[in-house]
């Protein structure tokens, strides 16, 4: 016979409908708790708050936006300069796989209210945990540097100027964004630069590009295959999936968690 989730309210000092029921429940359940972000104390469950839907954008809307990073715009413009509409197609593949691992990444965040690494240190051996972070750091010292190559040439290029010194006021400028901003507001202002994606679309018009054929080579793709083709398709996939993006979407959906008082992770709250 079950036995029932509340615990006996007659004669308890517990009883239902206070602050203390509701904190007895919660650590009989064995269920995670959320410190409040201002007192640092453990909160009790909210109804959840209905928010418009701009206001829900956030973590996929910033993750989507930062995965077309310099070193990306460097690659597209590789492959498109060399080899026209002809990989085009990598688009049938990479959106896709790109959807599908913001959407893994984003629902263990907003389930578990934790990021990657520290649902792995719980699931995964201690050396294991450290080898993945290793090869994350490596892969974003590597990632960035292209960024910030990228990015310095570009000012050279639209300026002039040696690139050096644009690298290396561009790494400055992002490291004191990232440590004199609040996140709230580092956030909003990442979500109102996602707007200069919009530049695409006035450069597609720009260029006069021949989108019948860009259509035809989508679904109809005519690559030769051969060692400089090959290394460039995995350079377009490598690009494009990149390792940041599983951890920035699930660090930011727990962040946004721990940001917004009537939010909990969906473990706790499966109604939200």
């Amino acid at each position: 016979m079950r036995r029932p989730l509340n615990p006996p309210t007659h004669g308890h000092p517990r009883a239902a409908g206070t602050p203390q029921a509701g904190r007895f429940c919660h650590r009989a359940l064995r269920l995670p708790e959320v410190p409040h972000r201002q007192s640092g104390r453990c909160r009790l469950p909210k109804d959840p708050i209905r928010r418009p839907w701009w206001a829900q954008l956030g973590p996929g809307l910033i993750t989507g936006a930062a995965d077309d990073d310099p070193s990306g715009i460097a690659t597209y413009s590789q492959a498109g300069a060399q080899y026209g509409y002809t990989v085009g197609w990598t688009i049938l593949v990479t959106f896709p796989l790109m959807v599908g691992i913001q959407l893994a990444s984003a629902r263990i965040g907003r389930i578990t209210g934790k990021g990657l690494t520290e649902n792995f240190a719980k699931l995964c051996p201690r050396w294991l945990v450290m080898a993945l972070v290793g090869l994350l750091v490596v892969a974003n010292v590597i990632n960035l540097g292209a960024d910030l190559s990228a990015m310095g040439d570009a000012m050279s290029l639209a300026v002039g100027g040696p690139p050096g010194v644009y690298i290396v006021a561009f790494a400055l400028l992002s490291l004191l964004l990232q440590v004199l901003l609040p996140y709230e507001r580092y956030v909003r202002l990442l979500k109102w630069l996602t707007l200069s994606l919009l530049a695409y679309v006035g450069v597609g018009f720009a260029a006069q590009a021949d989108w019948a054929l860009a259509l035809r080579s989508l679904v109809l793709p005519a690559m030769h295959w051969d060692r400089e083709s090959t290394t460039m398709v995995v350079a377009i996939l490598g690009t494009t999936i990149s390792p940041y993006l599983f951890f920035w979407q699930a660090g930011q959906e727990a962040e946004e968690i721990r940001r917004i008082d009537a939010d909990r992770p969906l473990a706790v709250a499966p109604e939200q």
